[in-house]
């Protein structure tokens, strides 16, 4: 019996991601890829219409508002995608007896740990989009007991707009750069992410609740940026910057590296390294 998984935000990083290991599943699995012109969720009687209607397995919500700094100035926008909008999705899938996987993120913490954090540590987000992302967290557990949340850190891939190719981007135009040195975290590559859930999908046995998922070790965007320009063949000058040096309306955490044992012990997910999943994400954007 083949199983159908709907991914909401279907055209975003991740979406995409999905897309692309999709046909090694189609024996298993039926995808159906929503962006927010199919369905709007923050409007309840769509999700819920939608989902009654196509009666998934499994839903991935993969859609958020990620503006980090424009959620300072856009508050409202951002609770309707990333808190009111998941309630709706939460609410529907218990309805439908659907597991909901939500992808969520490390901005939820203030980053003054100085220990990598662990799914019940304390969440202190520090603006609008963490706070927002929490909130979305909060409901959709309470809402729906088979909710996974998925909270992982600096995204990237060969797909739309993020850090890898941003920097691609400048250290073509520019000769030298200022990276910030003094923030920590995990890259994770975006395909690594989908192949993740696709294994929690897959175990019969599932222990929902919150999970960290990311690459590892913790580097700095400096660090981050170092590696993109080595492994490109960039010859661009980067140099260590203060957070101070780059202000942004949006605090970020100084330190969010989380732990990922819960992960790997519920659902058998190893970790990989940050460099060796860079690498590979640049070898195939060098290739298009």
């Amino acid at each position: 019996m083949i199983k159908k998984i709907l991914v909401i935000g279907g055209n975003g990083q991740l979406g995409n991601c999905f897309r692309k290991l999709a046909p090694d599943f189609e024996k298993e699995f039926e995808f159906n890829f929503t962006d927010s012109s199919t369905i709007d969720i923050t409007n309840e009687d769509q999700v819920s219409e939608f989902i009654n209607d196509y009666q998934p397995d499994f839903c991935i919500n993969a859609s958020a508002y990620t503006a980090v700094d424009l959620a300072e100035s856009e508050t409202e926008k951002a609770y309707a995608v990333n808190a009111d909008g998941v309630a709706n999705l939460a609410q529907a899938c218990k309805e439908n007896n659907a597991v909901l996987i939500h992808i969520s993120t490390d901005y939820v913490f203030d980053g003054e740990s100085n220990i990598s954090y662990s799914e019940d540590n304390f969440t202190n987000p520090q603006g609008v989009y963490g706070a927002s992302k929490l909130k979305g967290e909060e409901l959709a557990l309470d809402i729906h007991p088979k909710t996974i949340v998925i909270r992982t850190s600096w995204l990237y891939s060969e797909f739309n707009k993020n850090f890898v190719k941003t920097m691609l981007n400048l250290f073509s135009n520019k000769d030298e750069l200022g990276i910030v040195a003094d923030q920590f975290g995990q890259p994770t590559n975006a395909n690594d992410l989908a192949e993740a859930v696709m294994k929690i999908i897959k175990t019969e046995q599932k222990i929902y609740g919150v999970y960290h998922f990311s690459n590892y070790p913790e580097t700095t965007w400096f660090g981050f940026a170092e590696k993109i320009a080595e492994f490109s063949g960039s010859s661009v000058k980067l140099n260590a910057i203060t957070t101070e040096q780059f202000p942004t309306p949006a605090k970020r955490p100084k330190r969010s590296t989380m732990a990922l044992d819960k992960i790997e012990k519920n659902f058998g997910i190893d970790p990989k390294h940050w460099e060796n999943s860079l690498q590979e994400c640049i070898e195939i954007l060098q290739k298009s």
